[in-house]
């Protein structure tokens, strides 16, 4: 992936899986994050877990990772006319996908987490009718809600990246997948694979 699609995908996920190597052995948390550029030499994901949740009390061993999925799919090589000329095909598995490691540093300060939970909850009630804001709710509650949770902050170090999206098929295979993606009703599929696919010479 280029720069400007990992931006995109750092940019514009929902959540990822985090993961830590500790002396306790591998923890993983789901958790939503946010891509904060401005922090260290190559941005930072910004996130949240229960105070309950014990992977934020365990030091990383090393660096953290946090995985983040794009879209991804089932390819069925019926959408190939490839198959129907020489039925050389196998079924596969598009995706996009990027490795974010990263040293991880552990928020416990409530005017921290209380700008991280407006600006997550932003960027997801964006769009909406009627976007909900913490200062919907009486503030007490939402003081409780700040102590029952810790900040995550993984400072990225680096970046390995990949989306296979049937960029080695040939041009009427990558028609077909567009097609089959659309008749399944995956459009976002069908656009990332049109995005992708190769200039012609």
């Amino acid at each position: 992936m280029d720069d400007a699609a990992v931006q995109e995908l750092l940019s514009e996920h929902g959540a990822g899986d985090l993961v830590t190597a500790t002396a306790e052995g591998l923890l993983v948390t789901m958790l939503p994050f946010i891509y904060d550029l401005d922090v260290g030499e190559h941005g930072a994901l910004l996130g949240h877990v229960a105070r309950n949740n014990d992977h934020w009390r365990h030091a990383p061993v090393g660096e953290a990772l946090v995985i983040l999925r794009g879209p991804d799919a089932y390819v069925s090589p019926d959408w190939y006319p490839s198959k129907a000329a020489h039925g050389r095909v196998v079924p596969t598995w598009n995706y996009v996908t990027a490795h974010v490691y990263g040293e991880l540093v552990v928020h416990d300060d409530v005017e921290w987490l209380d700008g991280l939970v407006r600006r997550l909850t932003e960027k997801h009630e964006a769009g909406r009718p009627r976007p909900w804001s913490p200062d919907d709710a009486p503030p007490a509650f939402v003081a409780g809600q700040l102590r029952a949770i810790v900040g995550v902050e993984l400072r990225i170090s680096r970046v390995e990246a990949k989306a296979k999206l049937s960029q080695n098929r040939p041009a009427a295979d990558i028609d077909g997948v567009v097609r089959g993606s659309l008749a399944e009703g995956n459009e976002e599929m069908a656009r990332v694979v049109q995005a992708a696919r190769p200039v012609q010479a």
